[in-house]
């Protein structure tokens, strides 16, 4: 089967940037070609503090993924987080445009611009998705697909994201500092999602947490939709911290505690189980237990899963996701945590990571990797979408995002 050409996507972290190359079979079959990844200084919880700092990450991960892939990435798909992130429910009303009543592309265009103008966000922020969940023609609802469908009035039920445009503005123009193309957007729980859901997890109801460096992206989706997005300002980073504070070690040699060693719960690790912990200072290391690491993790854990407990509770589909949690991201790898969220929050858990992917799958595997492989799916889904768009002659909401992109750094 031919390959359509590639796809990017780049996730840009607090800790790391991954850059993810792919190619899609005209199948759909997205095989992945390339990856790379670099240490990440110039974002803090999903915000750009540094531009100088996050284009050179940038550079190198597309650098390292370009090597392993042969071949040049010129645009990418982009993965976009932080606390300002935010999303609402709208709906959109319009009357059938053709005489004989039959619902065309063009009604569905003009549907969504009407869910669109009637949930506008304030003048600093702009729109990142704007995701139909269902449609209604005739009052009959339910309907996923209208096009074709005969009606006098068609309504949609849809779910929008905001972000605050200069903070959205600013991951942009780090990318294009890197020499690399924004072809959209995308949210990062939705990205992750793309990678490690099942379709019937979608439909049941489900939670994606994406335990990053920085935040902590928890996404909602039921009827086979987002529902719900939360991003929160604790996650992995956070945890490395405790543990270079409450160790006495310096950050680095943190972080490979917790990857090596970490666990969820201190009732979770052997007795008599010993860790080597490198002082600060280069003195002689100690040799400590175990559970003293897993004592220092649980309480942020703790407040991790209290603050995703209570976004559950905040959306109202507490009782809409018998398919439980999904927990994916670096943190995720946590020993025990699968357990540990389970008992925290009395729902079905399971680890979440890359699936529905061939060629370079070993590199990819990790859940560290899923927003970044996530990516890729969601564009090369997303081209399909666009060019049929573009055939039938409607212009796409990113088509006027990108736009906007463009006038706003333009203008910086």
């Amino acid at each position: 089967m031919g390959r359509r050409g590639s796809v990017a996507g780049l996730d840009i972290g607090t800790t790391k940037v991954c850059a993810i190359v792919a190619e899609a079979d005209e199948d759909g079959e997205v095989h992945i070609i390339g990856a790379g990844t670099a240490p990440s200084t110039g974002i803090r919880r999903g915000v750009v503090v540094d531009l100088d700092a996050t284009a050179s990450a940038i550079e190198q991960a597309v650098e390292r993924a370009e090597r392993m892939a042969g071949s040049k990435i010129t645009s990418a798909f982009v993965a976009v987080s932080g606390e300002h992130i935010t999303s609402a429910d709208s709906r959109g009303v319009v009357a059938v445009a053709r005489g004989d009543h039959e619902i065309g592309d063009a009604d569905v265009a003009r549907v969504i611009d009407a869910a669109r103008m009637a949930a506008l966000p304030a003048s600093d922020r702009e729109i990142i998705h704007l995701l139909p969940r269902d449609f209604v023609v005739d009052g009959q609802d339910g309907v996923k697909r209208p096009v074709g469908m005969f009606g006098t009035r068609l309504e949609v039920e849809a779910h929008i994201v905001t972000g605050v445009a200069t903070a959205l503005a600013n991951v942009a123009k780090g990318v294009q500092r890197a020499g690399i193309d924004v072809e959209s957007m995308v949210l990062e729980p939705l990205a992750s999602a793309e990678a490690v859901l099942t379709p019937a997890e979608r439909d049941l109801g489900v939670v994606v947490a994406d335990l990053g460096g920085g935040t902590t992206s928890v996404g909602i989706f039921a009827n086979g939709g987002l529902c719900h997005v939360a991003i929160l300002p604790v996650a992995g980073h956070h945890i490395t911290s405790d543990i270079a504070i409450g160790l006495r070690t310096p950050m680095p040699e943190a972080e490979k505690l917790k990857i090596r060693w970490g666990a969820a719960t201190a009732a979770g690790v052997a007795e008599g189980e010993m860790i080597e912990v490198f002082n600060v200072g280069g003195r002689e290391p100690r040799v400590l237990p175990r559970r003293m690491l897993a004592e220092v993790i649980e309480p942020r854990l703790d407040e991790i899963f209290a603050l995703v407990r209570g976004e559950i509770r905040r959306s109202g589909y507490t009782h809409r996701i018998p398919a439980g949690i999904v927990l994916t991201g670096g943190t995720a790898q946590l020993e025990g945590l699968e357990a540990y969220a389970e008992s925290r929050l009395g729902l079905p858990a399971r680890f979440g990571a890359p699936t529905q992917i061939v060629g370079l799958v070993e590199a990819v595997r990790s859940p560290a990797y899923s927003t970044g492989v996530g990516l890729a799916l969601y564009g090369a889904r997303a081209r399909t979408q666009v060019g049929a768009a573009h055939r039938n002659g409607t212009s796409t909401f990113w088509d006027r995002t990108r736009e906007w992109l463009r006038d706003v750094l333009q203008g910086g």
